[in-house]
């Protein structure tokens, strides 16, 4: 027969055994951090394109050189709501990383990779993925031809609309240009015309002096004066 002691330890003991594998502790943090917006200088661009797909750039510095994959994410067409300005941002799935970031430029082209209908391969002068801007050749691959074709599409349309604002960021000069020497003539036309109204005045005003009767007698001595004072100058 089991001592009734030795049973009620027991009894404490799986007890105290189930009260710590229950024991949740929560620790106050030391130190309070607040949070923090973190911008990607995306919230002010408005998105024009998005789609999954995996890009890769050639790294000429290899030898022999190769193409490396950057990585697989969202591509993406922004365009500034201020500048108008448009550019290829492409981040790496969970890190978000920058794998590619430049400019749309009108001359930029896409061209077939090595005849797949569903991968596209162009330059850039200047890609801002790795912070300091180098040109690059880059090559991106999409699930399935249809995608790809709707990416050319869109890039194409965004060369376009680029090409159409630095035609007109180019032109508008000539046309402040132009608009200043409108102004300037026809202020000048504006003061001939109150010259000449001036003028007509100053005749009128002297013809009506030389018809007015001069009585002699109200210059007085002064009139006698006049000349003297003249020839002593």
């Amino acid at each position: 027969m089991a001592d009734p002691k030795e049973a009620q330890e027991d009894h404490d003991a799986s007890t105290e055994n189930v009260e710590d594998s229950n024991h949740d502790p929560h620790f106050e943090p030391i130190v309070s951090l607040p949070e923090q917006d973190v911008k990607t200088l995306e919230e002010d661009e408005e998105e024009l394109f998005k789609m999954r797909a995996k890009l890769y750039r050639f790294a000429s510095e290899n030898d022999p050189p190769e193409w490396k994959e950057r990585g697989t994410g969202d591509v993406k067409l922004l365009r500034h709501r201020e500048k108008g300005s448009i550019r290829l941002l492409m981040r790496r799935d969970r890190t978000l990383k920058i794998c590619a970031n430049h400019h749309i430029m009108p001359l930029m082209e896409l061209k077939p990779n090595a005849g797949s209908d569903r991968a596209w391969v162009w330059n850039t002068h200047a890609d801002f993925a790795d912070e300091q801007p180098k040109p690059e050749l880059l090559a991106i691959r999409f699930l399935n031809a249809e995608n790809a074709q709707k990416f050319k599409m869109k890039f194409d349309e965004c060369k376009e609309e680029v090409r159409k604002s630095l035609e007109g960021s180019m032109n508008s000069p000539n046309k402040v240009a132009e608009k200043l020497e409108e102004l300037s003539v026809h202020d000048d036309k504006t003061k001939s015309s109150e010259e000449k109204k001036e003028e007509v005045k100053k005749e009128k005003t002297g013809e009506e002096r030389r018809n007015e009767p001069r009585n002699v007698a109200s210059y007085g001595s002064s009139t006698c004066h006049f000349p003297l004072f003249y020839n002593r100058l």
